[in-house]
């Protein structure tokens, strides 16, 4: 699924200004232990979470996340936002849930990392 498709689906705001919306994103998962993304995201996917600290991209970089979605519209402060600009991975906010949102991103057809 490409990354503006998504952006559509979660009715979300991309925050960081560069970002490849047609980058193909593989699976998606869910969390707000970034040892669980550590243990169970694979290379290529979505990372949905409500923890909005430069840790996220950090782990997000380690784990070659393709993007992120912070969950109930929440905003990363700035150096969170910067630390994503310098590694080169999407920010995106969306106002709903992370239950809605990865129900909504099932039902369009994306797979869980977990499969």
């Amino acid at each position: 699924m490409k990354l503006g498709e998504i952006l559509r689906i979660v009715e979300g705001k991309l925050i960081t200004n560069e970002a490849d919306l047609d980058a193909e994103i593989r699976c998606a998962c869910g969390a707000d232990l970034m040892s669980d993304v550590l243990t169970h995201s694979r290379p290529g996917a979505l990372l949905l979470t409500g923890l909005t600290n430069p840790q996220v991209v950090r782990t997000a970089e380690v784990a070659d996340i393709a993007a992120i979605v912070f969950v109930r519209g929440k905003m990363p402060p700035p150096e969170t936002i910067a630390l994503a600009l310098e590694k080169g991975i999407p920010v995106i906010t969306a106002p709903y849930t992370m239950f809605e949102l990865c129900g909504r991103l099932y039902k369009a057809g994306m797979a869980s990392c977990d499969l």
